[in-house]
């Protein structure tokens, strides 16, 4: 048995939550992850797993040594990737993650570029309106799209988005124009059902104070797409990221509302783990990505009062 591939075996077990699914992420058959664990728990002397018919547990000692386990395969990782030259050469794969929109609109422009520069360079862009966790899919860097959580990403802000609320005009003649977001009980509403922008979130102009607005939507959508298509066939107004509807704000097929209510925009940040020395591919696409990125984000993320 070797060891190290035992370990991974172990790890990928508990990071899919079942034996089953871990042999069929590592391409192996269930009957030899399953003799390699044992054997691993055999040579180690103690259980590590607690197996039952609905999911998997580790034991106290399962704990420690997968933790162990993680490292160990992460520093064997780095230490064949430096071989490889991959520390002082710019190649191999680089995984980034990215909201859906941004990323179609911001990041793949910029990828496309970045590839055409280095092409021994492959990416694989992960597009979710969830928020990533870089370890779980083995990401190399995110773009991010609200306040960051984890203090043990390395940030670098490239932009800020404003949440805005827009309604065609053909709306606007037929139901009046807001004047509070209280106004929009009398509107129908087209709901982007992200978790960043529900419920819809206003700012008191009096004392400041962030309040939400949870109307029943007329259309609930899963994309942000679908909501701007939405709101300029008039089927209500939207709440939404300016840059989605950006193009169609300049061709006045969406106007603003209540902008003097909206909260402060939202951060954009490339981040990435920091755990020692950067590979070459990262450190090119955070060199490269950050300032184009910046450039494309720079008109957005104005208050109405700026």
């Amino acid at each position: 048995m070797d060891r190290l591939e035992a370990m991974a075996m172990l790890v990928s077990s508990v990071e899919e939550g079942s034996l089953s699914a871990a042999a069929r992420k590592l391409n192996v058959s269930a009957p030899t992850l399953t003799r390699n664990v044992s054997d691993l728990e055999t040579m180690v002397g103690t259980r590590l797993l607690i197996r039952t018919t609905r999911k998997l547990a580790l034991t106290d000692a399962g704990v420690e040594y997968v933790a162990a386990a993680k490292r160990i395969l992460e520093d064997v990782d780095e230490l064949e990737r430096r071989a490889a030259g991959e520390f002082t050469n710019p190649r191999g794969e680089l995984v980034v993650t990215s909201p859906v929109q941004v990323a179609r609109l911001r990041v793949l422009p910029v990828i496309n570029q970045f590839l055409a520069l280095y092409p021994e360079i492959r990416i694989r862009l992960v597009q979710s309106d969830r928020i990533i966790d870089l370890i779980d899919v083995h990401a190399d860097v995110a773009i991010r799209v609200g306040r960051l959580r984890d203090s043990s990403l390395v940030a670098t802000r490239v932009g800020a988005l404003r949440v805005v609320t827009v309604a065609s005009p053909a709306l606007l003649d037929k139901y009046g124009w807001p004047e509070t977001p209280e106004d929009l009980s009398n509107f129908p509403c087209v709901v982007f059902d992200s978790p960043s922008l529900s419920p819809w979130r206003y700012r008191s102009q009096d004392t400041g104070q962030i309040y939400t607005v949870a109307d029943v939507p007329r259309l609930l959508v899963s994309s942000p797409d679908a909501a701007v298509d939405a709101a300029i066939a008039g089927t209500g107004v939207t709440f939404i990221l300016e840059h989605d509807v950006h193009d169609a704000v300049v061709a006045g097929k969406l106007k603003y509302v209540l902008q003097e209510f909206e909260v402060e925009p939202i951060p954009v940040h490339v981040v990435f783990l920091s755990r020692g020395a950067m590979p070459a591919k990262l450190r090119r696409f955070i060199d490269y990505a950050v300032p184009q990125l910046r450039e494309l984000l720079a008109e957005f993320g104005r208050t109405p009062s700026d």
